[in-house]
């Protein structure tokens, strides 16, 4: 292997590591929901009288 090869190999190794630091501390910044069971939304009585009224119209 020639000089440049090796070089160019320990760039692109560097590159990847700095990258993927990158997207950690970008990443950090975000908040996900706890593990667990799923939230349900409050309006979901409210959806399902609405679509009740709905079909009810509809016959």
């Amino acid at each position: 292997m020639s000089d440049w090869e090796v070089w160019l190999i320990i760039l692109l190794v560097i590159g990847v590591i700095f990258s993927n630091l990158a997207v950690l501390k970008y990443s950090s910044k975000f908040k996900l929901p706890p593990f667990g069971q799923p939230q349900k939304p409050a309006n979901k009585q409210k959806d399902t009288a609405d679509k009740q009224e709905d079909d009810q119209e509809k016959s």
